[in-house]
């Protein structure tokens, strides 16, 4: 019999190498021929999502504490270690948009929600679907907690070391540096102190079945706004801006985009607030999801027929991963 112990360090294992996986690999960055990168963000991207889980699993929180040090994440991956949302020159990013207040605007409305959902929530999302004993319990004991803690701050230094090969000779000012400092502990303040505790059960209360849609529904929901709020934001075929605006036009598709991330929290929210909703419309949110963000990947980040090709193959191998999971939640 397996300990509860090995259980929660090979559930933590799961949801470490799933997560880059998920949130790069099968957007096509990097291309599959360029698999091996993934060995420098792991530790990053891994830790860091197991560490947030086991914090929210123990301070009794849910999805929107989640989604809060989701963004925490982002801000330290891509404000900290990359140093990609003030850069004046990595990615060109600092082109696709005005930039505000020292930052690339249309970049970091593109990336700290991506992070959140992608290298985040759904990662947790479908680790939980596969491991549902552990559900509601944190993967690690104490000294587990510190050793993620440990390797997520070694994996921000590894991606910073990295990044200054791209981005060679910017250094990040002291100013914005604190602020993001402070933004960070600010919303895991947030998100275990002060969000409240879920104040029903997984499932919600009875009677609301009929004001959820079916699982198809639901992923074609989740696909349209997986597809379409990277659409509006990240330039791809050979545009600069984001949605081939130019000039101050690029103010309406980041605009475009806040409404369509609204839209779909609320529908969500809605959704999940009724008895109605169960493991395989969780699955369905994800699996749409996931499906929309690399469908993107292959019409976006492909240099190479070939690349586009293998990202689709890997869609196709993710929809079958899925499929087999579908028919074991059911």
């Amino acid at each position: 019999m397996v300990s509860f112990q090995a259980r929660g360090r090979w559930a933590a294992l799961l949801l470490a190498g799933l997560t880059p996986v998920l949130a790069e690999l099968s957007l096509g960055n990097p291309p599959l021929r360029q698999a091996w990168l993934l060995l420098l963000w792991t530790p990053i991207y891994g830790a860091g999502t197991v560490l947030i889980r086991d914090l929210v699993r123990r301070a009794g929180r849910g999805w929107g504490s989640v989604l809060l040090l989701g963004l925490a994440y982002g801000i330290v991956e891509e404000g900290l270690a990359l140093q990609a949302l003030t850069s004046p020159a990595m990615y060109g990013a600092a082109g696709w948009a005005p930039r505000v207040l020292g930052l690339n605007s249309a970049y970091t409305e593109l990336n700290l929600p991506y992070h959140a959902v992608f290298s985040v929530a759904l990662p947790i999302l479908l680790a939980d679907l596969i491991v549902p004993s552990l559900r509601h319990r944190p993967y690690l004991g104490r000294a587990g907690l510190v050793t993620a803690g440990a390797v997520f701050v070694l994996g921000a230094l590894l991606l910073r070391w990295t990044a200054s090969f791209v981005d060679p000779g910017y250094v990040l000012p002291a100013a914005a540096a604190a602020v993001f400092v402070v933004l960070v502990a600010g919303l895991a303040v947030l998100a275990l102190r002060v969000v409240p505790r879920p104040a029903v059960a997984a499932g919600g209360p009875a009677g609301g079945a009929a004001r959820v849609p079916a699982p198809p529904v639901v992923a074609v929901a989740a696909l349209v706004a997986a597809f379409g709020y990277l659409a509006l934001l990240f330039p791809f075929g050979g545009a600069a801006h984001p949605a081939f605006t130019r000039g101050g036009w690029v103010a309406a598709p980041m605009a475009g985009a806040v409404l369509l991330a609204v839209a779909a929290g609320a529908l969500l929210r809605r959704w999940t607030a009724h008895g109605g909703w169960r493991d395989r419309h969780s699955l369905a949110l994800a699996g749409g999801a996931l499906v929309g963000h690399t469908a993107f990947g292959v019409a976006a980040n492909g240099d190479t027929a070939a690349d586009r090709l293998s990202l689709a193959g890997l869609g196709l191998v993710m929809i079958v991963a899925l499929a087999l999971l579908a028919r074991r939640t059911r």
